[in-house]
């Protein structure tokens, strides 16, 4: 065999070795990723550490992270009620690896505030709602009214002249007690407290007439007997107040709401991330011990799905809105 036969003869040799390869790598996607995710991811909460945002978050942290393989740390980027942090995740963008946690203040914000910082709709997309609370009415434990029907029909005969506190305005509680006067045609004069605790010693006082607080916040005091619970503000008769009834069944209608707390990714994100991490945290929710963590915290685990969560998210807005918008309260 002449040389130059020998070398055509070596690099078609070489060539055949080489081929499998050279195929597998044709036919690889073009921008083909490792799986996600590739390293720690960054979970923002939208209020200070040691609130309810918080305690959600750190609940279900390490173990989200441990189910990705990557670390999850947690970010506190409280402020102006909340929309710092928010509008923080929202420029962060939808490359999976930054995730939001917030409470209902995220349905709320868009129609109290005179400036959003963010659209509800357009900036996130829903991931999960990992535990919600409702709202419930109650009297001090002294009161001679014994039931939310006594509540309107002692407030539509005195205009004005009942009143009742919140833990602040722009709260699901307080709006949630704005929600009651719309819907019923009655007049309360609203006591403002600079927070839940000055909120909760002024009906233990019996210096209100009622209170509407986060059912987390007062069960103690339920059990304890010093004050009185007349309503919840959930779908059904909550498991821990048998005896109280709801809204709807006292004939308040369509005046559902709770506290809730989520996660969101920013708008962009993969849909494969978001169903990934939202399918790590309904096992992780489905765990007794983080149940009954949540529980302790007042914040029973709900662990609604993308789907769910986007009905919700589209039903709570323009219902806070309308709230907000009647009561002419607004934040500048």
């Amino acid at each position: 065999m002449s040389m130059v036969a020998t070398r055509i003869a070596r690099a078609v040799s070489r060539f055949a070795l080489a081929a499998p390869t050279l195929i597998a790598a044709a036919a690889a996607p073009i921008g083909a990723r490792a799986e996600y995710p590739e390293r720690q991811i960054t979970m923002i909460v939208c209020f200070p550490a040691g609130g309810g945002s918080d305690i959600a978050a750190r609940l279900i942290s390490t173990q989200l992270g441990e189910a990705l393989g990557k670390p999850v740390i947690i970010e506190n980027r409280g402020g102006a009620g909340g929309n710092i942090g928010i509008a923080a995740a929202a420029r962060a963008g939808g490359d999976g690896y930054t995730l939001l946690v917030c409470s209902s203040a995220y349905v709320v914000n868009p129609s109290l505030y005179a400036q959003p910082t963010y659209d509800p709709f357009k900036d996130f997309v829903p991931v999960m709602v990992i535990g919600a609370s409702p709202n419930v009415f109650v009297v001090p434990a002294q009161s001679e009214i014994k039931s939310l029907p006594e509540l309107i029909a002692k407030a539509k005969a005195n205009p004005g002249k009942l009143n009742w506190t919140s833990p602040g305005a722009g709260t699901t509680p307080y709006l949630a007690g704005e929600l009651l006067k719309l819907r019923t045609g009655i007049s309360m004069q609203h006591i403002p407290f600079p927070g839940a605790g000055p909120a909760t010693t002024a009906v233990l006082a019996g210096q209100v007439d009622a209170y509407v607080a986060n059912l987390g916040s007062v069960i103690a005091l339920i059990d304890a007997g010093k004050v009185r619970p007349i309503a919840v503000t959930a779908e059904k008769r909550w498991g821990e107040l048998p005896d109280v009834p709801t809204l709807d069944e006292l004939g308040v209608k369509d005046a559902v709401s709770d506290t809730f707390q989520a996660v969101y990714a920013p708008a962009g994100t993969p849909p494969a991330v978001v169903d990934r991490v939202a399918k790590e945290l309904d096992i992780i929710l489905a765990r007794p011990d983080v149940k009954e963590k949540y529980v302790k915290a007042g914040l029973p685990v709900v662990a609604e799905g993308p789907e769910a969560f986007r009905k919700r998210i589209a039903h709570e807005v323009p219902m806070y809105k309308e709230i907000i918008d009647k009561a002419g309260l607004k934040i500048q």
